[in-house]
This record gives C-alpha cells, sequence and structure tokens, in this order.
C-alpha cells in the first residue's frame, strides 16, 4: 500500500468543503435507496450535468457517495416495511422483515449498519491495495490488449444480465452503434448513422443518453406500476447489539465482505450477486439453516456486507482499467469526461490527488453513513410518504434543465425523451438497459483500440491472437460467452435476478 498516496488521498478528502460534498452525496445516497424505483443509477444520471460546475474532485466524490450511500439506505425500508428500496437490498428483507415484526428492528438495522460499515472499511483498504498495482500492470497494456480487455468485459456484462441472453448481446450491439453515431474523428471525417441529421454530427451526448435511459424510462415505468406502502407503525427501539448478537454476525460479516470483494469487480450486477451469493453461503454453512426466512441476524448480516463491500470494489476497474463494473461506475466514466480526465492507468501518475482523494473519501462517507443512517431512521422512512406526483416530475424538471444547460441546445433534451422512450419500451419487451449503456460508454475505447492496432500490425488481424495477453482475454471472453449460453447457468442465473425484478 502506497501510504504516501493515503496520506495526499486523507488530505484531499478531509478538506472540509470535500466532507461536506461527501455528506451530500452519502444524504442523497441514502434518500434514493430508501424510496424504491429511483435508485442510483437513475439519481447520478440526473446529477451528471450539474457536476460540470463543480472541481473533478468534488464531484467524483459526491456521485460516488451516492452510489454506495444507496447501499445503505435500501436496506432501511427493507427491514421496516419489506420494501427494497435497492435492488441488492431484496435479500435483506427476507429475515430483516421478520425481525421487525418480532420487535428486533432496532438490532436488524444496527446490523446493517455496522456491517456496512466494517465491510465498506476493509473493502476501501482492498482498492487501496490492489489498485496501484493493477494500473501498473495496465500501462503495458497495448492496443490489442486493451481491445481484448474492453470484449472481455462486454462479455462478463452480457453472462451477468437478467433475462435473455440473446437480448443482452442484441442490447450490447445497440449501445456500440449509438456509441458510433457521428463524425469518424480517427480518419475520414465521414459522418457515421447521422440519418442527416446536422445535431448527430457530434455525436450522442452521454448526459443525454444516461438521463434518458435511467431517470425518465424509470420513471414512466414506476407511474405505471404505482403502489402505496404502509409505514411501520411502532417505534424503534433498541439500536445496539447484545453479546450475543455480535457472537452470531461476526462470521457472517467477514464471509459476506469477501465475497463482495471478490465480485464487486464483475461488470453488471456484481452488487446483487454479491448479496446473494453471501446469503446462500451463509444458509448452508449454519447449523440451523431451517432459521433463515423467519428472523435470522445472519441473513441480515451477510448480505448486507457483501453488498457494500462489493459497491466499494466496484471501483478498481474503473480507476485501473478505464472499465465501469456497473451502471454507475459507466456514469463516472461519463463524469470524468465531462471533467476532461481519461479514465484507466494514468490518473493514479496523472491525477494522484484525484485518485487517492476519491479513495479516501469512501473512509469519510462510510463513517457519515452511520452517523446518517442510525439517528434519522424516521426521516428515511417517512420519505416513502413522498407523492409521486410531486417527486416524478419535479426530477424530470430538474435532468432536463440540467441536460439543456450543458450545452443550451434543445436537441439535448429532445435526445431525453427519445431515450426515454426507448428505455422504457426495452424493458417491456424484456430487454435490460445496462448493456446497452456498457456499451455506449465503451465504443469509443473499442473502436480507438482496434483501429491502432491494426495500423501497427499494418492490417493483420492474427496480432490480435498472437499476442499472449490478448489471446487469454480473448479465451476467457469466449469461454465466457460458452458458459453464459448453457441451460443450467441460465436458470441459475435466472434465480439469483429474479428477485431484482
Amino acid at each position: 500500500m502506497d501510504l504516501s498516496g493515503l496520506v495526499l488521498g486523507l488530505e484531499t478528502a478531509l478538506e472540509p468543503s470535500n466532507i461536506l460534498i461527501c455528506l451530500l452525496g452519502v444524504t442523497l445516497g441514502t434518500m434514493v435507496g430508501v424510496l424504491p424505483g429511483i435508485g442510483p443509477t437513475a439519481t447520478v444520471a440526473v446529477l451528471l450535468p450539474i457536476t460540470f460546475t463543480f472541481d473533478p474532485i468534488a464531484s467524483l466524490i459526491m456521485l460516488a457517495g451516492i452510489y454506495y450511500g444507496a447501499q445503505y439506505g435500501g436496506s432501511t425500508t427493507a427491514i421496516l416495511i419489506n420494501l427494497p428500496g435497492e435492488s441488492s437490498a431484496a435479500v435483506t428483507a427476507l429475515d430483516g422483515y421478520q425481525m421487525a415484526r418480532q420487535g428486533r428492528a432496532g438490532p436488524a438495522l444496527a446490523t446493517a449498519a455496522l456491517g456496512s460499515f466494517f465491510a465498506g472499511t476493509v473493502a476501501t483498504v482492498v482498492v487501496a491495495l490492489f489498485a496501484p498495482p493493477m494500473a501498473a500492470v495496465a500501462l503495458k497494456f497495448g492496443p490489442a490488449d486493451y481491445f481484448s480487455l474492453v470484449v472481455l468485459g462486454l462479455v462478463i456484462s452480457i453472462a451477468l444480465a437478467s433475462g435473455s441472453t440473446a437480448k443482452a448481446l442484441a442490447m450490447i450491439v445497440l449501445g456500440l452503434l449509438l456509441g458510433t453515431v457521428g463524425q469518424d474523428l480517427f480518419s475520414t471525417g465521414v459522418p457515421r448513422f447521422t440519418l442527416g441529421i446536422r445535431e448527430l454530427y457530434q455525436g450522442l451526448d452521454f448526459v443525454s443518453i444516461a438521463v434518458g435511459l435511467f431517470g425518465l424510462a424509470e420513471i414512466i415505468r414506476n407511474l405505471e406500476h404505482r403502489q402505496t406502502h404502509s409505514v411501520i407503525g411502532t417505534k424503534v427501539h433498541g439500536l445496539w447489539l447484545s453479546r450475543d448478537d455480535f457472537r452470531r454476525i461476526r462470521m457472517p460479516v467477514l464471509r459476506g465482505t469477501a465475497i463482495g470483494s471478490a465480485l464487486g469487480v464483475l461488470p453488471g450486477g456484481g452488487h446483487i450477486l454479491a448479496a446473494f451469493t453471501s446469503y446462500s453461503v451463509e444458509k448452508r454453512v449454519s447449523k440451523h439453516p431451517e432459521k433463515f426466512g423467519r428472523g435470522a441476524i445472519e441473513g441480515v448480516a451477510s448480505p448486507e456486507s457483501a453488498n457494500n463491500a462489493a459497491a466499494q470494489t466496484s471501483f478498481i476497474p474503473l480507476l485501473t482499467l478505464g472499465l465501469p463494473a456497473h451502471p454507475v461506475m459507466a456514469l463516472l466514466v461519463g463524469a470524468f469526461i465531462i471533467q476532461g480526465i481519461t479514465p484507466g492507468p494514468n490518473v493514479i501518475n496523472e491525477e494522484p490527488e484525484l485518485f487517492w482523494g476519491l479513495i479516501a473519501s469512501f473512509w469519510v462517507g462510510n463513517l457519515l453513513l452511520v452517523l446518517l443512517n442510525l439517528p434519522l431512521i424516521g426521516l428515511w422512512v417517512r420519505l416513502i410518504s413522498v407523492p409521486s406526483e410531486v417527486l416524478f416530475p419535479a426530477i424530470i424538471a430538474f435532468a432536463t434543465i440540467g441536460c439543456f444547460s450543458l450545452g443550451l441546445n434543445p436537441w439535448d433534451v429532445y435526445v431525453v425523451a427519445i431515450i426515454g422512450v426507448l428505455g422504457y419500451l426495452l424493458v417491456r419487451w424484456g430487454c435490460e438497459a445496462v448493456p446497452l449503456l456498457f456499451g455506449f460508454v465503451l465504443a469509443p475505447l473499442l473502436e480507438e483500440n482496434l483501429r491502432r492496432a491494426l495500423i501497427i500490425s499494418r492490417g493483420d488481424l492474427s496480432v490480435f491472437v498472437t499476442r499472449p495477453i490478448s489471446a487469454v482475454l480473448l479465451s476467457l471472453a469466449v469461454v465466457g460467452l460458452v458458459i453464459a449460453i448453457l441451460p443450467a447457468v441460465r436458470r441459475k442465473r435466472d434465480a439469483v435476478f429474479s428477485e431484482d425484478e
């Protein structure tokens, strides 16, 4: 671990302005985690335009805080009213809500908060340990290696996407096509896929795509499935754990942290997979598996630790390779680009204050989340009563104004509307939006490295299989795609993600 880098990071993260922006981020994250149907992806997409006015460190600290803060907030309503605010909190509701019904809501909430804090702290150490050496290795990659790495990342995101593998592949291809709209800036300057529309010569704006795909489309979908929820009427008390509770959650928290730290780097739904996997593991190793689903505190400790650890380690591929491991990470790629920074292995050398400051802010944010979540439980639960007739129009207005303000171009607002309707229709047709966003974000990186590799090899395609690193990565991609289409694997994947739907 680079101690000098950590010292620099702590100095940056502990600046009063950055502490305040981190507090804002984790508070917003907790709010959207509590509110069902909005989620951190839509929130980060909506807030992307305003980050243009922030300095790079502040904007990334805030957006990151929204992401891992939502993992905390999602557990609150999952435990109290059996309503997961975040998809990864669905498994927490299985035992957390039963504990609340038995009068143990306080210990359940304390378990979620303390387990999340521990896991987030450990995962931050993992990021600090492994990110620098991975970045050093990535600097040795050639264009062919990077192309193969992007292909592998896209294939893994297909394998981990819920629903049909064929539809996930189609969404990747659609995302890649949308990412190539505009003038060919690499060589010819010829417009591509512009349909004769001059506004498309500069390509599709990332912020407009993100806001439409995850902001507007999610709101339309939630309006279609509006539900009313009753808030728990009993007062939460006993927000601390007994000695027996501490003994019972000790190993589940450790196992959940380990599983989440490992699975968080996977593209797609790594945090969801981590929560369900840790719950399954805990149930298998338990001496009393029959208690799970009936209020077992271990069933709260393990998945909450796993999803928060995964939320932290999902930053490793972003900071070291420039590849997103989660839809929010894909949006953070856009945040980097908005700030004029190319995410990837050069960030640690060219922007050390940003790199280490972001990592150190995870510690600050996790501490702030513990202080926010337990004392303000009543406030978070009351957010459920905010009528959608007030909340959703305000979000749409805020998002469209933000998109328009970036370029003062009405076309960006039209794109938000068109992509929002398209995103909603794709969900109705059983297609997932996440692979589409991954394809759109990674299309320029894929094309650039493909062209650079072919220029260096003078058009010889064998460069992708003769370079050892590239050959290994492509082989893994082929293996991953074959495994993803196996019937047994598809059934297990569908079982894991069925709760998310």
